[in-house]
């Protein structure tokens, strides 16, 4: 993948606004639970490396949904991992800590990089080191005022909180300046997930959407 295609893949992930954080136990059940919430209208879907067989998980999510989905790889720890990710499929490369390596290894698959940040210094460093946006992990420690205080003296960075958003509060850390959301257990409820209930997944996908809209 070239610079194009990570920049193409950056505005894709922009365009989408919501990120589904993906962390199933059972592999079995990862194909019903994307396209769940793909049908409630969230089209970034993040598989974290903590999924069983999660390299050959994604290139099977890879195949099944291609460009209908926008699709990474998660709970990245080292700049090896990135690079298997995207040879499987991932199109970006999250990590809940910055290591400026991991950055440069998705970098260098042309794939766009968001490493995890907690402080206003851990996040310029990690934009200086080439970030295309900076995740900021775990967000309800920190709180939507946080996103305001660091964006004030900072607006250049494009940030985006896991940990901490909602079905109905997304739109509100949008307001506050991020520039995307990570959505984890909210969205992808562990009880519907295990009675394979994936109507309510695509509910709670519309609800998190409509928050979304209703906020910009």
């Amino acid at each position: 993948m070239t610079l194009e295609a990570r920049q193409r893949t950056l505005l894709r992930i922009l365009e989408a606004r919501a990120v589904a954080v993906i962390r199933v136990t059972d592999p079995g059940k990862l194909l019903p639970v994307v396209e769940a919430v793909l049908k409630g209208g969230v089209r970034g879907i993040e598989i974290t490396m903590t999924v069983p067989g999660a390299l050959s998980q994604l290139s099977l999510v890879d195949r099944t949904f291609g460009e209908d989905i926008v699709l990474g790889v998660g709970s990245v720890l080292t700049p090896e991992t990135a690079v298997l990710a995207v040879e499987a499929g991932a199109r970006y490369v999250v990590s809940p800590v910055f290591k400026p390596e991991i950055i440069a290894a998705a970098h260098a698959q042309g794939a766009p990089a968001m490493p995890g940040t907690f402080t206003p210094t851990e996040i310029q460093s990690a934009h200086e080191a080439g970030a295309d946006i900076v995740k900021v992990f775990p967000a309800d420690v920190l709180g939507m005022p946080f996103f305001k205080g660091v964006l004030a003296p900072m607006p250049h960075l494009r940030l985006m909180p896991t940990g901490g958003v909602n079905l109905t509060n997304a739109g509100q850390w949008l307001q506050a300046g991020a520039c995307a959301v990570g959505v984890g257990s909210a969205l992808l409820d562990e009880k519907a997930i295990a009675s394979g209930d994936w109507g309510t997944l695509t509910e709670n996908a519309r609800t998190l959407m409509q928050s979304i809209s209703e906020a910009s």
